[in-house]
């Protein structure tokens, strides 16, 4: 069934979609394909996508036959969750050596579903509810799957991070916050993020032993440059830690019993408003979990 697109208003958009229509032209020309390689209900439908997006238009004409290969089998018209997604991810994460391979498959994955996300959203297969839940987990994913990635290979470097009272190896929480926290990302959106873990302690297995925490900020800051930064490829997400206990004057990563105190002492209202969007995205999930279990009487005032 061709999906119902969008109607481009002639009077002002026409020019737009002259110009999309002229790109893509060309680029079907460049890449020896006919202009009627789809059928004429799927060609209006993309046009009007091109029109109302650039970032469709200019991933169509990259690479005009595998756009055409989506869209002739559904793969655009389909919706992804959370498990379908990291199905998809997962064994492309597992064969990375590096974290320059790491960067480039994100950016990658993360171009390829919202090119689908945005088809989907201009085409009025999803509605803007099913949009934010889409980006949502899309950025759960490569955030799930980039910590886990980079956690191994940081304790391989730095040796494995122990709590000092329970004498376990500790993860880092990764809580999203704002739109994030609450799964209505939207595609100019950034991630609101706070690092915390569960435990003071050190690393062993290393040569050179390192606090817990500062373990877990050089942790933080290989993610943050993992799905922040710039490159041919773009980015995954930009991200702000500005949520953090102390801001940016503090410091990247912070013990429950830091964050605690910091949340009892010296926590405002407006930091009272955020955590109730709070959620677990990353790390160790039933630790996380008992935070916010920690922070509720924080959150939610005892007397009400």
């Amino acid at each position: 069934m061709i999906p119902q697109p969008l109607s481009v208003c002639p009077t002002s958009l026409a020019p737009l979609q002259r110009q999309a229509q002229q790109r893509w032209y060309s680029a079907l020309a460049e890449a020896d394909l006919n202009r009627v390689s789809l059928p004429a209900a799927q060609q209006d439908a993309a046009l009007n996508v091109f029109t109302l997006s650039e970032f469709v238009l200019d991933h169509a004409c990259r690479d005009p036959r595998l756009f055409i290969q989506r869209l002739d089998s559904g793969e655009l018209a389909a919706a992804q969750d959370h498990d379908s997604l990291t199905r998809a991810l997962s064994p492309q994460i597992a064969a990375c050596s590096t974290e320059d391979e790491l960067q480039t498959l994100l950016r990658r994955f993360r171009n390829h579903q919202q090119l689908r996300i945005i088809w989907r959203e201009l085409t009025r297969l999803a509605c803007l509810k099913t949009t934010t839940a889409e980006l949502s987990a899309l950025a759960d994913v490569c955030i799930k799957q980039a910590y886990h990635w980079l956690y191994a290979r940081h304790c391989q470097q730095a040796g494995v991070p122990i709590g000092r009272h329970s004498g376990k190896p500790q993860h880092m929480v990764v809580l999203a916050m704002g739109k994030l926290g609450a799964r209505e990302l939207n595609l100019s959106s950034d991630v609101d993020l706070i690092f915390t873990y569960p435990e003071t302690g050190e690393t062993t297995g290393a040569k050179r032993s390192l606090d817990n925490q500062e373990f877990f900020i050089r942790l933080g800051q290989k993610l943050i440059k993992v799905l922040d930064s710039q490159t041919v490829d773009g980015f995954v997400f930009r991200v702000d830690m500005r949520l953090r206990p102390y801001g940016v004057g503090g410091p990247l990563a912070h013990s429950f019993l830091a964050i605690e105190q910091y949340y009892q002492n010296q926590g405002r209202d407006w930091e009272r408003y955020a955590m109730i969007k709070a959620r677990v995205v990353a790390g160790d999930h039933s630790a996380g979990e008992r935070l916010l279990r920690i922070l509720r009487p924080f959150v939610y005032r005892r007397y009400l």
